[in-house]
Formats: structure tokens, C-alpha cells, sequence
């Protein structure tokens, strides 16, 4: 795996992100538990994790257009939520 640094973002965006991957961390934890016996809690789970998907997505999206960040075929971005860095997660 080969981790390099291709930009960062400013402290706002970063707790923007950080708020997003937080918030899918623990929709993917209730869904460990909820079952779909459940139904309107199941129904709310599944819509919320939509949407969250939907927003961590686009957060990434909005920001690769803004920084013009490399990117290559079955790579991956990651951040580091102290320093703002973004890194390219390839497996070379």
C-alpha cells in the first residue's frame, strides 16, 4: 500500500468531514443492532444512512473539484483529522 500527500483543507471543512464520518461510523453501528422487525427504526436507519452517504460523498466530490486533487484508478483518499493532510491510498 503506498499512502502520499496530495493537498489539504482548511480546519472548517476538516470538521465538516470529521462530523460526516462520525455520524456514518454510528448509523453502521445501529445497524449492527437493529433489526428490520423494526420497521420504523429500521426505515429512519436506512434513510439517514443514505443521506449520510450521500453528504460524506459529495463532501469529497466538492472538495477534489476545489483542490484539484491526483487521483488514480482503484485509489482512494483519506484524511488525517489532525493535520488536515489529504492522502492517496493506493495498493502498489
Amino acid at each position: 500500500m503506498d499512502k502520499k500527500i496530495i493537498g489539504k483543507v482548511t480546519s472548517d471543512e476538516k470538521n465538516e468531514i470529521q462530523k460526516l464520518f462520525e455520524r456514518r461510523n454510528g448509523l453502521y453501528e445501529l445497524a449492527k443492532i437493529i433489526t428490520i422487525d423494526n420497521n420504523n427504526l429500521y426505515e429512519k436507519l436506512v434513510n439517514d444512512l443514505g443521506e449520510t452517504e450521500s453528504s460524506f460523498q459529495n463532501w469529497w466530490n466538492t472538495m477534489s473539484d476545489k483542490y484539484k486533487w491526483e487521483s488514480v484508478e482503484d485509489g482512494n483518499w483519506e484524511i488525517d483529522f489532525e493535520t488536515c493532510n489529504i492522502y492517496l491510498i493506493t495498493n502498489k
